[in-house]
């Protein structure tokens, strides 16, 4: 059948970047001048405009040639006035048409059209076939695209006009202006057809290489969206929380801080391959936690951080003597030591180990050490430590494995080079968790502790700058290989004198500042500090006289309280009424000479002792009695003194047979207290001897030395403590061994003065010595 074409004389309207079918419904808004009379005409004259787009939407003043000769007549459905002299219409679509001539383009354009209506044509398979096959691949359009309602494909499968189809679908498809332009242009419904199909085949495939490509893309970027969005969420409810969580900020401190440390390469390498690890990981998961917790520890470490020795011996010199009264020879070892430092420099810190008594000082030296060098100070008590990991931590493979406390003291300590106290070194012990001190051999040994691995850390780090020091009250339980290591100094007891001097100096002024009152508001005289010394405790060190003072002054602090005095005067008279009743007898020498009571000198881990030995015989058939908590050793000592008088009976004047008529019973007092050691031989052997011969002991003697079944004495240990033992007993006459003779210098001068020395060889001497001759007997 022939098309109906008819001609029309219309306004034309330039449409930029639009298009427009037929039976489509438009919105657009008209600004330019030329365009808005074009519309003033087309209300004019029943409300009808031409409508043709634009080649190229820039331009702005359009001429005959910028716009398409196909375009659409439509039919203006509203008008409404916008801000700006600008106007929006709704337009419908009625027909195509084609330009014949422009008869006007001022003030705006007229043109004669030809519209185009579409044929009615028969439907043939062929036309059938393209209807279908464009309303399959425009659902397929819809599926890919996701920009069309489902309720457009239901009018779609509703229209059965097929050049009416393509426009409905041309008009909801995306396309460009020059594809629209293709299929306003296709005049034939056949025609139209085609283009239609093809273009929604190239949009549809289009369409999915785009979604395969989104597919790619977003399985790439998910994982990072996603953990883009948790950090976020994360940092949100920590700025809500008023924390500070942002993991990239974490991460760029370690990353600086590392910078800034200038770590050994391969502990740096070692911090670096950590934090990509932690980079890797969720902030949330358990192992991001060990990792953040290994790193700081490694950045928090003095690797570079060391103090500057005070190499000024004047200054150290007076240091020492304000802290502590006494110990010359502590302080000497110290001086020589940074006498040493100036002249070395890259000299190795050597290894202290004060041993003494406990209350002598030996933490508080250590103190005053890293006082006098200008160190920073750390204290490490090895007492009960049983487990190895103590000292070099637990490997990372544990839950909860932390470094060991070497290497937590020197971060506490925030230099390389502290003064480094291992407390207590004496107490350590051992179990199925390893050997501690097996594990100080390391740290302990200035060739070795330059390259310290500690196992949590995994990485090396130098300890040769550390000053270590160590304390001990005995040397006998320290294992041989550790007591190797270090250089022993002897911390032994004070005399009275000293103590007097350090409880005027020292202590007393400590407790009053203690307790809150001016030295004003007390007086002690020096003679109380000694009654307190002599008749209040017995000791070594001075740790309890402190407590004694301590009493005093908190016994004034509420005098002072209640009775609002103003001064407290404490005497020797009224001492009682503060600390109660004497409880020690300062002189313990016996008023006379009596038979079989030896008075000895032992030495105990809290300093030296007098031991009274008592021996008493009996009938009997030669036993012999040991009582009073005797160890295997002074057991051996008393049998071995039984066999030295056995074969020197006719010289000592004593009954050859009385180990076969007489029981022998040897006691030494004080309790339950366990006594043991080889010191006690010579005055359980001459106990005996003047219990069977009958001959007292002079009253003023005390001795210590080990006998043989020659009769021969040997050296002992710990002179010093029993001789300061002796003198606080008011002993004046002291027998030992005369190998240890050369220990009678270490004796404090004015406490030597006191005192007289007999180093004796044999038994002979001893006896000659102890016995008092003149008083002898006939008893046997």
């Amino acid at each position: 059948m022939e098309k109906k074409d008819k001609i029309q004389e219309l306004p034309l309207i330039p449409l930029r970047g639009l298009s427009i079918f037929p039976y489509m419904v438009l919105h657009f808004d008209v600004g330019r001048e030329r365009s808005i009379k074009a519309l003033e005409e087309a209300m004019l004259n029943d409300q009808m405009i031409f409508l043709s787009s634009q080649k190229d939407a820039a331009v702005d003043i359009p001429t005959v040639d910028d716009f398409y000769s196909v375009g659409t007549i439509c039919k203006i459905k509203q008008m409404l006035k916008l801000p700006g002299d600008a106007i929006r219409v709704l337009v419908e679509g009625i027909s195509r048409a084609s330009i014949e001539e422009v008869i006007d383009d001022d003030p705006y354009f007229k043109c004669s059209v030809v519209e185009h209506l579409d044929e009615e044509i028969e439907m043939d398979k062929e036309i059938e076939a393209l209807m279908r096959n464009i309303v399959t691949e425009f659902e397929n359009y819809i599926e890919a695209s996701n920009r069309i309602s489902p309720e457009v494909f239901l009018t779609v499968t509703s229209i059965n006009e097929p050049g009416r189809l393509c426009d409905v679908i041309a008009s909801n498809m995306v396309l460009r202006i020059d594809q629209k332009q293709e299929i306003l242009d296709a005049l034939e419904i056949k025609d139209r057809l085609e283009v239609v199909y093809a273009l929604l085949v190239e949009e549809v495939e289009v369409l999915e290489i785009e979604r395969e490509i989104q597919a790619k893309v977003k399985g790439k970027i998910n994982q990072v969206q996603k953990e883009y969005y948790l950090k976020e969420q994360l940092k949100a409810i920590h700025e809500e929380l008023g924390e500070d969580g942002d993991p990239e900020d974490e991460m760029d401190e370690y990353k600086d801080r590392l910078g800034k440390l200038k770590l050994p390469k391969d502990v740096a390498e070692k911090v670096e391959k950590e934090l990509k690890r932690l980079s890797k990981l969720s902030p949330s998961s358990a192992e991001s936690g060990v990792i953040r917790t290994y790193i700081e520890w490694i950045l928090d470490l003095p690797w570079n951080k060391q103090t500057k020795d005070r190499i000024d011996i004047k200054k150290a010199k007076e240091i020492l003597d304000e802290d502590h009264y006494g110990l010359k020879d502590v302080k000497e070892r110290i001086l020589e030591y940074l006498a040493i430092r100036k002249l070395a420099k890259n000299m190795k810190g050597p290894i202290l180990c004060l041993v003494g008594p406990p209350g002598v000082g030996k933490t508080s030296i250590a103190k005053s050490i890293g006082r006098a060098l200008n160190r920073n100070f750390v204290r490490m008590s090895l007492g009960g430590v049983r487990d190895e990991a103590e000292i070099r931590g637990h490997r990372r493979t544990y839950i909860g494995a932390i470094p060991g406390r070497i290497m937590s003291s020197i971060k506490e300590s925030k230099s390389k080079n502290p003064v480094f106290l291992f407390d207590e070194i004496d107490k350590l012990a051992s179990d199925f968790r390893g050997d501690p001190a097996s594990a100080l051999l390391e740290v302990l040994d200035p060739e070795q502790n330059k390259e310290f691995v500690d196992h949590y850390l995994e990485v090396p780090f130098d300890l040769s700058k550390v000053l270590f020091i160590t304390t001990a009250n005995s040397l006998g339980t320290i294992p041989r290989p550790l007591l190797d290591r270090m250089e022993v100094i002897e911390v032994s007891g004070y005399t009275e004198e000293e103590k007097v001097k350090i409880g005027q100096k020292y202590l007393l002024p400590k407790q009053i500042k203690e307790h809150g009152f001016k030295k004003t508001n007390l007086e002690v005289s020096e003679a109380v500090i000694r009654d307190v010394i002599n008749y209040y405790t017995r000791e070594s060190g001075v740790r309890n006289l402190e407590r004694q003072l301590g009493t005093l002054c908190r016994k004034t602090a509420r005098r002072i309280v209640e009775k609002d005095a103003k001064k407290v005067r404490i005497t020797t008279s009224n001492l009682k009424n503060y600390l109660g009743n004497k409880k020690y007898r300062y002189d313990l020498i016996k008023e006379d000479h009596e038979v079989g009571v030896a008075t000895g000198l032992a030495w105990t881990r809290v300093g030296g002792d007098t031991l009274f030995i008592e021996v008493s015989s009996m009938k009997g058939n030669g036993k012999l009695v040991l009582t009073g908590q005797l160890g295997d050793v002074m057991k051996e000592s008393a049998r071995a003194g039984l066999t030295y008088i056995r074969s020197k009976c006719e010289e000592l004047g004593i009954d050859e047979e009385f180990y076969k008529t007489r029981d022998i019973h040897i006691h030494i007092p004080e309790g339950a207290i366990p006594k043991d050691g080889p010191s006690a031989g010579i005055t359980m052997a001459t106990a005996m001897i003047s219990e069977l011969s009958g001959v007292p002991i002079d009253k003023n003697v005390a001795m210590t030395g080990e006998v043989t079944l020659r009769g021969r004495v040997l050296p002992v240990g710990g002179i010093k403590e029993k001789v300061l033992a002796a003198h606080r007993a008011g002993i004046r006459k002291i027998l030992l061994p005369i190998d240890n003779e050369k220990d009678i210098e270490k004796i404090p001068a004015n406490v030597r003065k006191n005192l007289e020395f007999f180093p004796m060889e044999n038994m002979d001497q001893v006896i000659e010595h102890a016995l008092v001759k003149e008083e002898k007997t006939d008893e046997n």
